[in-house]
C-alpha cells in the first residue's frame, strides 16, 4: 500500500510547450518549396531587429500551446508541407522537438532561421532556410559563421539585399565560402529598396551561381498576417 500511495502522489510531467503567434494555411512564398500549399507555424520572439523586418508583430505576445496541440492543428489543414518560422523559432529551446515530431509525422518540413543561433540540433530531415544578414540589415555582426558547417545539400542560404553595398558584400561572401557548393543560395531584394529587375541584372552581369527570388506571398497578399 505504501508504494501505491507514493506512486499516486507523483505529479504528471508537464506537456512540452511553445509560444505561438499564429498557425495558418497559405502558399509558400520563397525558397525551394515556393508555390506549395503549406502550414506555417509562427513562433513568438526574436533576438534580432533587422531594419527591414516584415514580421515585427511576432516579437511579443503569442500564446502557449502544447507541442501535441500544435501537431493536431497542423494536421487539421491537410497539407504535406510545414514551415516553422518566426520571429526566430530557434530562440525557443523546444523548437527542435517540434521539428523532429513533424518529421516523424511524415511532413516535408522547413525551418526559417536568422543564422544567428546554432542550428546544430536541428533534425537533418528538416530543410533549413537560413539567412546570412547583409550590412544594411543592421544585424550582420550576429551572423554565426559556424552554422555554415551544419548546412546540408537540401538546405538553402538566403541573403536579403537592400542596396548595391549589400550585393557587393553578398557576392564576396559567396566567393569566399564557396557557398554554392554547400547548398542552394538565394538572393532576395528588399521591397522598396532595390528594384527586383536591378538585382536580377546584377546577378546576370556577374554570372553568380545563385538563385534570384521574390517573395510570392507579398505579390499575392502584401504583408497581411496569416498569409
Amino acid at each position: 500500500m505504501g508504494s501505491d500511495a507514493g506512486a499516486a502522489s507523483v505529479a504528471p510531467m508537464p506537456a512540452e510547450r511553445l509560444r505561438i503567434t499564429e498557425i495558418f494555411h497559405s502558399i509558400q512564398g520563397e525558397a525551394d518549396a515556393i508555390g506549395w500549399p503549406t502550414v506555417f507555424v509562427r513562433l513568438t520572439g526574436c533576438p534580432l531587429r533587422c531594419v527591414w523586418c516584415d514580421t515585427e508583430y511576432s516579437f511579443h505576445g503569442g500564446q502557449w500551446h502544447a507541442i501535441d496541440e500544435i501537431l493536431a492543428e497542423v494536421a487539421r489543414h491537410g497539407a504535406r508541407h510545414v514551415c516553422v518560422t518566426g520571429g526566430e523559432p530557434l530562440a525557443q529551446k523546444r523548437c527542435p522537438i517540434l521539428l523532429r515530431k513533424l518529421c516523424d509525422a511524415g511532413y516535408e518540413v522547413s525551418l526559417e532561421t536568422s543564422g544567428a543561433l546554432d542550428v546544430a540540433a536541428v533534425d537533418p530531415r528538416v530543410r533549413k532556410v537560413m539567412d546570412l544578414k547583409a550590412p544594411d540589415s543592421g544585424e550582420s555582426a550576429r551572423n554565426l559563421w559556424s552554422n555554415l558547417d551544419h548546412l546540408l545539400p537540401h538546405d538553402q542560404l538566403k541573403i536579403v539585399i537592400a542596396s548595391r553595398a549589400d550585393y557587393e558584400w553578398a557576392r564576396g561572401v559567396v566567393a569566399e565560402h564557396a557557398l554554392e557548393r554547400r547548398c542552394m543560395v538565394l538572393f532576395s531584394p528588399v521591397h522598396g529598396a532595390v528594384q527586383p529587375r536591378e538585382l536580377a541584372e546584377w546577378i546576370l552581369a556577374d554570372r553568380l551561381p545563385v538563385r534570384f527570388q521574390m517573395q510570392l506571398h507579398k505579390l499575392l497578399w502584401n504583408d497581411a498576417p496569416g498569409h
